[in-house]
């Protein structure tokens, strides 16, 4: 459980890098500028990084250390708590920015300037976890850069059921976000960090199923697809090679029988 401490400790220590750093770009900011550049990039960059984080513990974590989704799944809804209540109103989110836009909640100059904040967060934070990785404190992060030499897809299903499901989950996370939108920073927060959690688990299990038509662990019967094989020999191919075949077998026999016997 040593690595998982260390990782702990890494997500808590840029969420008080960032926290410092909204409260000193407060001070030294206008509002507007505030509001739409260092506040959407701080977010951005603990959001960034804690996701990385998190997705590589999910990855190696149940193989490399032990441990089941139980625990990404719990560290996954604090952390959505903790970033609800240390952004300070930033979405750091390319999409509910653009939705603030079409509500006319934002103009299109703060709305670029959002998306700009959080492309440069978001750069940032790849590479501040890089960086970390490149440290290899701990066995995960050395299996993750023996990994992540090679270039895989991290979508482990095909692509139009990855579609769908990040489609539906996405969907949900913005009807929930739009009914909290006008609602206390004590409720909205964890509804919507336990939104994010349910969608996550729920998520994986929709792509589990559409991808193999059942979930092994909990039942073995396909729902979806057929258990026959994929590769049918069409009958009348099969009839013909039969029809082929009849006039070899009858000649073979002809030639047994015309055999001398002992």
């Amino acid at each position: 459980m040593a690595g998982l401490n260390v990782s702990i400790a890494f997500l808590f220590l840029v969420v008080g890098v960032c926290q410092a750093l909204r409260r000193l770009s407060k001070r030294l900011l206008s509002p507007g500028t505030y509001g739409c550049l260092a506040r959407e990039l701080a977010g951005s960059l603990e959001l960034c990084t804690s996701c990385l984080e998190l997705r590589m513990l999910v990855e190696i974590g149940p193989w490399g250390g032990g441990f089941g989704p139980d625990v990404a799944l719990t560290l996954l809804f604090l952390l959505f708590v903790v970033h609800g209540a240390s952004f300070d109103g930033a979405s750091a989110n390319p999409t509910v920015s653009l939705q603030e836009f079409l509500l006319f909640e934002s103009n299109l100059a703060a709305t670029a300037a959002k998306l700009l904040a959080q492309g440069a967060g978001t750069g940032m934070g790849w590479a501040v976890t890089k960086l970390y990785w490149s440290w290899e404190l701990t066995h995960f992060h050395l299996i993750q850069n023996l990994i992540a030499s090679e270039c895989s897809s991290s979508i482990h299903t095909s692509l139009h059921h990855a579609a769908f499901v990040e489609g539906t989950c996405s969907f949900l996370f913005h009807l929930v976000l739009l009914k909290l939108r006008r609602s206390h920073q004590m409720y909205w927060v964890p509804v919507l960090a336990a939104t994010v959690t349910f969608l996550t688990y729920t998520g994986m299990l929709a792509a589990l199923l559409l991808y193999q038509g059942n979930i092994p662990r909990l039942f073995k019967k396909n729902l979806l697809y057929s258990q026959k094989s994929k590769y049918k020999i069409p009958k009348a191919r099969v009839a013909a090679h039969m029809e082929h075949d009849e006039p070899r077998r009858k000649r073979k026999g002809e030639k047994s029988s015309s055999e001398p016997h002992a």
